[in-house]
């Protein structure tokens, strides 16, 4: 790789960029956000490297495809907690507010498409007395 690796963690400059925090189920997405080349890490890999699925890989570039713009922005992103789609959507979630941070023209194409919005479904806790969250323990009369 071009740049340096220390500790098998990627350094990159991001200081001249936008920093923005998404949200999806119980991960959290660091994002850093700057012009460059179309480059985008996770967790110091390429995320074609970290996101094996091919949805989960159309879905973070998703953003960029809206606003036409695939290969202008370099981003570095910090993600824990969750599975691969939640990290997915924390991702997206992160994208997209770092992206209106660079430019507020873009903040009602990506609203509609309801890119900026927190999506707030999460798994149901289980209740006592059943088998899952809703379901019950099969009933037998005798």
């Amino acid at each position: 790789m071009e740049n340096s690796q220390i500790n098998n963690k990627l350094k990159l400059d991001f200081k001249d960029g936008k920093y923005a925090t998404g949200r999806r189920k119980t991960s959290i997405a660091k994002v850093w956000l700057k012009k460059g080349s179309g480059k985008i890490y996770v967790n110091g890999k390429l995320f074609s490297d970290y996101f094996s699925n091919d949805n989960h890989q159309m879905q973070i570039v998703r953003p960029f495809e809206i606003i036409n713009q695939s290969t202008e922005y370099d981003v570095k992103c910090s993600v824990k907690g969750g599975g691969p789609t939640g990290q997915a959507g924390a991702m997206v979630h992160g994208i997209s507010k770092a992206l209106v941070m660079f430019d507020q023209n873009l903040k009602s194409t990506l609203k509609a498409e309801k890119l900026t919005t927190r999506d707030s479904r999460a798994v149901e806790r289980k209740k006592p007395g059943r088998k899952k969250a809703r379901r019950s323990f099969q009933f037998s009369k005798r």
